[in-house]
């Protein structure tokens, strides 16, 4: 864990390591202020030279700002410190986050990303500024301090040394009770993110269940967890500051008591006593400082093993060493494919598919919820890595092929695939940074989506809301196809992705691309058998299985499954437009 938080301090490591420096010089003109008011008292104010108070005055003002530039100087260079290392921090997070393949996603909520990105950050943040100004400034104020004070009367610091051992005592203890609460306080922070996360994104439909009291009883629940955690961490917590006084009281009534006597028998004088209260002030107050760093680091202790665990994750899915930069062809080939997700079940969700396209083809798949047709599509474009066997596109495994290269080849659809907050063009240019205007309509008139994008009020720039929330889902759908014809791939697939259309844009869509991609392998997963009963092959697939694998001629003669698949969406057909014909007739 350190080695790696160690790395993100990076390009601020100057500033690091000058803001210690610069305490230093504070620290030593802070421990030399009481020793010089002890001459200004013993030998200006009780021996009456005034000329003794006016030089030793302006040597302690000159001090006093001298120290204050310095801790300024220092302030500054820990805030740069701190913030930069905070900044890189997040960045190698996000950066390892976006090359996490979906088996490494699986791992962790959204909500505990969230707060690693964001609460646990900034402990560490908060830690890092610490650790450069107080955990440097606290030590060698309270060493400095006590080697004055053994130099002003040797017999008076042992009443430092037993009340400063009291006292770390008491703070360990504290300490290691605090950190096993802290630890339990970052995992109820992911719980409640990820209530927080969902009930947001699902804000809809929260509301159209009228769901409301039920989401924030389950909020509550959570926030109620997180403040009970937080309410035992601070009242541990806060025993140090009953005894820190019960100490620092303490040490100043026998201070009182001792120095006075050392002062009546000649042993001491005024100005050394009272040196001694400074120091023994500076002592204590240096003792807290430390006590406040020791919770801190617990603190964030949790938060810098949780954030070092995504820095340190290796994704499961990496470019291969000597990776092809080229695909011959959109052929796709999966050869005796078997597939398990690793956070599941441990069964398998695909077995032993065997299954040649040639390039070109336009391939359509079938099968129930759970079948597995997803499954292929994430093997596909290698989003997860079989567990056996090999998938090929144009006669190589896609394990051998640049990921880069891969996914720009295969353009996948969703049936919820996500838009952007920004405008229609920056949306479809997602596909192709470089694509011009007229590239642009071209991919939406093959998605069917230039009609309606022409009649928005800026056309193209029309502004889109977070997620396409002001289009209509078949809209969306449309936006998405022809966003992904942008990449002008070799392997294109429409996942359930014209659910949202009506049959004639669904239609029309089908109809455009065997026209304009005559070279794309086109694959349409689709729950409707009229949206791929004239692809040239079927796929038909029931519990992760090949139940047929023909065109839809033969497979309404030789697939059980497909045939009941056809005999029950057509008469749902024929239902409605006999029900639609005797309206008709009525009227």
């Amino acid at each position: 864990m350190f080695k790696t938080l160690y790395k993100q301090i990076g390009q601020y490591k100057t500033a690091a390591v000058l803001t210690p420096v610069f305490i230093m010089l504070e620290v030593a003109l802070d421990v030399l202020i009481p020793y010089v008011t002890a001459s200004l008292i013993d030998d200006g104010i009780n021996a009456a030279h005034l000329g003794n108070v006016y030089k030793y005055g302006a040597i302690m003002l000159g001090m006093a700002l001298m120290s204050l530039l310095l801790g300024i100087t220092a302030g500054r260079f820990s805030a740069y410190a701190s913030s930069g290392f905070a900044c890189n921090v997040r960045s190698a997070m996000y950066r390892n986050i976006q090359r996490f393949a979906f088996s490494d996603i699986d791992k962790y909520s959204t909500g505990g990303l969230v707060t690693r990105m964001t609460t646990d950050v900034t402990n560490l943040q908060n830690a890092f500024q610490m650790l450069l100004r107080i955990s440097v400034r606290a030590p060698l104020n309270m060493v400095s301090s006590i080697i004055m004070c053994f130099v002003i009367s040797g017999q008076m610091s042992l009443i430092f040394i037993v009340a400063a051992a009291f006292l770390s005592l008491v703070l360990f203890f504290i300490i290691k009770a605090v950190s096993k609460v802290f630890a339990r306080v970052f995992m109820q922070y992911d719980v409640l993110n990820t209530s927080v996360q969902e009930n947001v994104t699902a804000i809809r439909v929260v509301k159209a269940f009228v769901r409301e009291d039920h989401e924030y009883d389950k909020f509550e629940l959570a926030a109620a967890q997180l403040r009970k955690l937080y309410v035992k961490a601070e009242s541990l917590m806060a025993i140090n500051h009953p005894v820190m006084n019960l100490v620092v009281y303490g040490s100043i009534i026998a201070i009182s008591w001792f120095g006075a006597q050392f002062v009546v028998g000649g042993q001491l004088t005024t100005g050394q006593l009272t040196s001694l209260f400074t120091y023994v002030m500076t002592i204590f107050m240096s003792l807290m400082m430390l006590s406040m760093i020791f919770v801190q680091i617990t603190m964030s202790a949790a938060s810098g093993r949780r954030v070092a665990e995504i820095i340190d994750e290796v994704p499961d899915i990496t470019n291969p060493s000597n990776a092809e930069a080229q695909i011959n062809d959109s052929s796709i080939d999966f050869d005796n494919v078997s597939f398990a997700y690793k956070g599941g079940s441990g069964e398998y969700a695909l077995h032993g598919i065997d299954l040649h396209i040639k390039a070109g083809q336009t391939v359509g798949i079938i099968g129930g919820t759970g079948s597995g047709k997803s499954s292929m599509i994430n093997l596909l474009s290698r989003l997860y890595d079989v567990s056996r066997g090999s998938v090929r596109i144009g006669g190589r495994d896609v394990r051998k092929i640049d990921l880069t290269t891969l996914r720009n080849n295969v353009a996948v659809v969703l049936q919820k695939n996500v838009l952007f907050s920004g405008t229609v063009i920056e949306n479809l240019r997602w596909g192709n940074p470089d694509a011009t205007l007229d590239e642009c309509r071209e991919a939406c008139s093959t998605a069917c989506a230039h009609e309606f994008i022409e009649q928005m009020p800026q056309g193209y720039d029309t502004y889109l809301e977070q997620g396409g929330a002001n289009l209509s889902g078949g809209q969306r759908q449309r936006l998405c196809i022809a966003r992904a014809l942008l990449k002008k791939p070799l392997v294109i697939v429409l996942d359930d992705s014209t659910s949202a259309c009506d049959n004639d844009t669904d239609r029309r869509i089908r109809q455009a691309f065997a026209l304009q991609l005559p070279g794309v392998t086109k694959i349409i997963i689709s729950q409707r058998i009229s949206s791929i009963q004239d692809c040239e092959r079927i796929l038909v697939l029931n519990n992760g299985r090949m139940s047929g694998w023909d065109t839809h001629e033969n497979l309404l003669k030789s697939n059980q499954i497909y045939k009941e698949i056809h005999a029950l969406q057509n008469d749902a057909a024929a239902d409605f437009d006999a029900g639609k014909a005797r309206k008709e007739g009525a009227q």
